[in-house]
């Protein structure tokens, strides 16, 4: 889906014939180009366009565009670290990933002088860092950022035939505006490519494995690390895991999501409905539901500010699917605003022109990783039938979920014919990739790096990785629990830890003692605990309570999602 809530969702791309091919990996094609150096990071002041304070430092790490062309042209990636605070326990850097695709970790860091991760500081540099593409890091963008954040918009969960057209053809528009600004660049924004780049900023932090935490999309990532690269892997968690299943990544993920996410909106309509002596928005979930959509089809006819229309209800609502803090706030918004006072709506809804560039930025990284990731369904025909068949029973997302993805039926590649209904716009934008790609057919690789031979099949050897650590909640909209499971069986002797009967989206460091307890003692001690163990659920927000600020302001999310 998108990258705006609290963490990433989702992407991958087998590119194993261009990677260094380490122990337990696939073989790499004997013609490969061998693997490039990574240099020591010379770390220094930030760049004060990363509102960063004086106490963080940053620095670059430069790698290969294509790791094809070690040689080839160079990006540089934006690196920040604060030190371990007490250089005498310290067991190396800890590198977190926040998902996305399209989120940033710049700010990870700071939360070693918050007190839940007060312990790990003291042994560990934090350290983040801006994947390729993000902010800084080789920028990526597909469209105008003030076209992208124009509002207000529209958010339809039974689409008519006119709208679809409308939907279609702006998804069209879109792909050929990530071929014409990246150019033959485009391809190697893929998940493949990220698990190259996390290694080589664990050489370049002078550390023989990997400490890495990731969540959401970057657990997914991080398992691409785990089965290109188990010999490099000390400790690693993933928390909120994505189904990393081949045929799952990314078209049918999505579907899973929507449907995920309906269950998640009946917890928060089930809530509001317990406390309506206090919002007086309805006694029965299908009660709270006709208010929410009266609020739609009022700001509709008449958006609030002339900025917030359903869309941007929408988007802010999407938020209590990823975490149950943001329950009363917009409880609170909506009950204000169908009571005659809007302000807590504006406040929460209101589109910021200072975040478009950033907002636009993301859902470009997002879209290139997962469209170049894998396979799609290039027929309109296939994803109508599929979404419309999930909106009668998940009306609450599901056609918001499939726009979002929608490009990537009409994303160039080198295979592109009229047969598939897209015609010869889109035909042009892929001319524009056949550079990119070309070069590869002299070592064997033609077309791997747009993904014709699909994803990556996630697994390590029995022993070939150390034990690594899963946390989940049972009712996690963004990435549904089964996707652990998968994960937990492709990889031998690593541990999942369940939240039961919750659903917040980014677990570790959170609202559960009992969650937070086993990802201390894991990353401090190494300790693992059972195959499964179950952590009772974290309190249920309680009207009027104000949002925990150090829960909310965690960094990255997913693109618009």
């Amino acid at each position: 889906m998108r990258a705006l809530a609290l963490y990433g969702t989702i992407g991958s791309l087998i590119v194993t014939a261009v990677a260094t091919a380490p122990a337990g990996s696939a073989p790499r094609a004997s013609s490969a180009p061998p693997a490039p150096v990574a240099h020591r990071i010379d770390f220094g002041r930030c760049a004060p366009v990363e509102h960063l304070p004086s106490t963080v430092e940053c620095g670059k790490l430069t790698v290969p565009l294509d790791y094809a062309r070690p040689d080839g042209k160079k990006i540089d990636l934006t690196v920040s670290r604060i030190r371990a605070t007490s250089p005498g326990e310290r067991q190396g850097s800890l590198v977190f990933n926040p998902g996305g695709p399209g989120a940033s970790s710049l700010e990870f860091p700071l939360y070693g002088g918050l007190p839940k991760w007060n312990k790990l500081a003291r042994a560990y540099d934090f350290v983040g860092y801006a994947p390729r593409g993000v902010g800084r890091s080789a920028p990526l963008s597909c469209q105008d950022p003030e076209e992208f954040a124009k509002a207000p918009t529209d958010s339809r969960s039974q689409p008519d035939a006119a709208y679809k057209r409308k939907k279609v053809a702006e998804a069209k528009a879109y792909a050929r505006g990530c071929a014409r600004r990246a150019g033959a660049d485009l391809p190697f924004y893929n998940s493949v490519n990220n698990a190259r780049d996390l290694d080589m900023l664990r050489a370049a932090l002078g550390e023989k494995r990997l400490t890495f935490m990731g969540a959401s999309y970057g657990t997914y990532f991080g398992a691409v690390y785990a089965t290109l690269f188990p010999g490099h892997v000390r400790r690693m968690i993933f928390d909120s895991v994505v189904n990393p299943a081949p045929q799952q990544i990314w078209y049918r993920n999505n579907l899973d999501q929507s449907i995920a996410f309906e269950r998640r909106w009946g917890d928060w309509l089930r809530w509001v409905a317990k406390h309506d002596d206090h919002y007086h928005l309805g006694t029965s979930k299908k009660e709270v539901q006709e208010s929410y959509d009266k609020a739609a089809a009022r700001l509709r006819r008449h958006p609030l500010n002339g900025k917030i229309g359903p869309g941007q209800l929408q988007a802010a609502f999407l938020k209590t699917g990823y975490n149950d803090a943001f329950w009363p706030l917009r409880a609170e918004a909506l009950s204000g605003y169908l009571h005659g006072d809007p302000k807590q709506l504006v406040s929460q809804a209101m589109p910021q022109t200072r975040t478009a560039k950033d907002e636009e930025n993301a859902n470009a990284v997002y879209t290139a990783v997962e469209c170049n990731d894998a396979h799609w369904p290039r027929s309109w025909q296939t994803w109508d039938r599929d979404n419309t068949d999930i909106a009668r029973i998940a009306p609450f997302e599901t056609w918001d979920n499939a726009w979002m993805n929608l490009p990537c039926a009409f994303w160039p590649e080198r295979s592109q014919a009229h047969a598939d209904g897209t015609g010869s716009a889109e035909q042009g934008a892929a001319q524009d990739l056949l550079d990119a790609a070309g070069h590869t057919a002299a070592n064997g690789l033609d077309d791997l790096l747009l993904g014709t031979h699909g994803p990556l099949d996630i697994h390590t050897e029995p022993g070939a990785l150390p034990p690594v650590l899963l946390l989940a909640a049972e009712r996690d909209a963004a990435t549904p629990y089964k996707g652990a499971v998968e994960l937990q069986r492709r990889l031998p002797g690593s541990s999942l830890v369940t939240e039961n009967a919750a659903g917040t989206h980014g677990i570790a460091f959170g609202e559960n003692a009992c969650v937070s307890k086993y990802a201390e003692d894991y990353l401090l001690r190494g300790k693992i605990p059972a195959h499964r163990v179950y952590c009772a659920p974290h309190a249920e927000p309680v009207p009027g309570q104000a949002a925990n600020r150090a829960q909310l302001a965690r960094p990255g999310a997913r693109p618009g999602k």
